[in-house]
């Protein structure tokens, strides 16, 4: 029931690492950029035009460039997905048979110490700035077909988009490796839990843009609930408690469904 319990954590910091505040208010753009089609030159000249009233302006956007910001979307998210696909993989084949059950004890005493110390990062980066420096890609490589421009950066999306993300990511990782036979399945989950956002997103471009706006102004608070939520599971972890978490109803009924 630890691994079921593990799983939706690896999902939930896939979410986490989408609504964090170096993520969540750039995505318009992003994928803007990614598909070639900005707001600002998006055409309604189709005969089928989708808007949306929001902040007293109303988004224009074609079929075309709505469908072409989906597309490219999917191709993106197949990038990270690949990289989190293959790192699963090898931590799966390679740990999971090289180390034995005393050793993996060991691996959740570290791991649990490790993702603690996340969450502390995240609170104490509100108070020390040098904790909460970013660092985007500033020149993306662009190619023929925007399809693999999306998927290359996919790719590299994986490496870490900014250290924001990192301790998320980081503990993700930290967890994978401390479970390593259901490694594959932890990052598999942390993919589903950051893509699917991203499709919602693509797919309904327009409103999404919107909401995200909105949602914006609340991400003041994330680094000090996340935080909080990564040192709980850090101990949990370390003393082997993991299973306690589904014993919350919804998290139980939840986890119960999948089994």
């Amino acid at each position: 029931m630890a691994i079921e319990a593990s799983i939706l954590i690896s999902a939930l910091a896939g979410l986490g690492s989408f609504l964090s505040p170096c993520i969540l208010p750039i995505i318009p753009g992003f994928l803007s950029y990614l598909s070639s089609a900005s707001i600002k030159e998006a055409t309604n000249n189709d005969g089928d035009i989708h808007n949306v009233q929001g902040n007293n302006q109303v988004v224009f956007i074609s079929k075309k460039a709505r469908v072409n910001i989906f597309i490219n979307t999917i191709y993106f998210v197949l990038g990270f997905s690949l990289v989190f696909s293959v790192l699963g993989v090898i931590l799966n084949s390679v740990l999971a048979t090289s180390i034995g059950t005393d050793f993996q004890q060991y691996l959740s005493y570290i791991g649990g110490i490790i993702i603690a110390a996340f969450g502390v990062n995240l609170i104490l980066s509100l108070k020390i700035t040098r904790l909460n420096i970013e660092k985007k890609f500033t020149k993306i490589p662009k190619f023929k077909t925007s399809y693999i421009t999306s998927f290359v950066f996919g790719l590299a999306f994986a490496a870490g988009w900014t250290p924001c993300v990192g301790p998320i990511l980081g503990s993700t990782f930290t967890l994978a490796a401390a479970n390593p036979g259901a490694a594959y399945n932890l990052l598999l989950a942390y993919s589903l839990g950051l893509g699917i956002p991203f499709l919602i997103t693509g797919a309904f471009f327009s409103q999404a843009t919107g909401i995200i706006k909105k949602i914006t102004k609340h991400l003041k608070y994330f680094n000090l609930i996340m935080g909080s939520i990564l040192i709980v599971v850090g101990i949990l972890i370390f003393f082997n408690q993991l299973f306690l978490l589904v014993n919350i109803p919804f998290v139980g009924q939840l986890v119960g469904n999948q089994g």
